[in-house]
């Protein structure tokens, strides 16, 4: 199979899976992250550090059921969010969360990480949230982030990772591993999901290695936090 064609059907795969797991998405969140996913991806919104001065456009990337894109339209008032996602089933929930309270401040598109339909610097910052694991070219999907962003916008990228400490770390490979697919099995009544998201993670580039690539795609003045004891990485670059 090709380069290409491997591409392809992951994003195949990836894009059926979160469509079977859409209407309990949410709760398995709740429940992976004993709750705190939602503080952080208000950091990850409040990260963005919008200028005040003029109407901001922003773009949430994987928007998933859109938590990232209500934090953004709750932190900066001004800004008008356009929420991208993969899978239209969670465009759909995203769409029925946000319509009541913020109307067209946020707007749906689907799309793909790894082409966006949006022209070179679109966007005055761009967030997301738990994607990069789930790409089929990770440095591509970054170098797209960086191009439709202006220069002097800021990309915050939530995603989890691996704790470095020894102990908590082999507590943490038996709860994620072995815990999760069995949790996600009962709630979601998918387990293959909830198995393929851990393994996602096994191959995935440290806190430090995802730092390189975004300075490789072009980003400048990258940093990151530990989050949730080490398991969850903010990066933030500027373009």
């Amino acid at each position: 199979m090709t380069g290409q064609n491997m591409m392809m059907d992951k994003g195949a795969r990836v894009q059926a899976m979160f469509g079977r797991i859409v209407r309990r998405y949410d709760l398995m969140n709740r429940v992976m992250t004993l709750g705190r996913d939602q503080a952080w991806r208000r950091l990850a919104a409040r990260e963005l550090k919008l200028d005040g001065g003029h109407p901001a456009r922003v773009l949430d990337l994987a928007t998933g059921t859109a938590d990232i894109a209500l934090a953004i339209a709750e932190h900066h008032p001004g800004a008008q969010v356009v929420g991208v996602d993969f899978v239209f089933p969670m465009l759909e929930v995203g769409e029925q969360k946000s319509q009541p309270r913020y109307g067209r401040r946020i707007v749906f598109a689907q799309g793909d990480a790894l082409s966006l339909p949006f022209a070179d610097a679109s966007f005055d910052g761009l967030t997301n949230g738990f994607l990069l694991r789930n790409v089929a070219d990770l440095p591509r999907s970054l170098a797209e982030m960086r191009r439709v962003v202006k220069p002097g916008g800021r990309a915050a990228c939530l995603e989890i990772t691996r704790p470095a400490t020894p102990v908590f770390r082999e507590l943490f490979q038996l709860y994620f591993y072995r815990m999760v697919p069995v949790i996600g099995g009962v709630i979601s009544r998918d387990r293959q999901a909830y198995t393929y998201l851990p393994n996602s993670l096994t191959q995935f580039p440290r806190a430090e290695e995802l730092k390189q690539l975004m300075l490789s795609a072009g980003f400048h003045s990258v940093s990151y936090q530990l989050l949730g004891l080490g398991t969850m990485a903010l990066h933030v670059g500027v373009v």
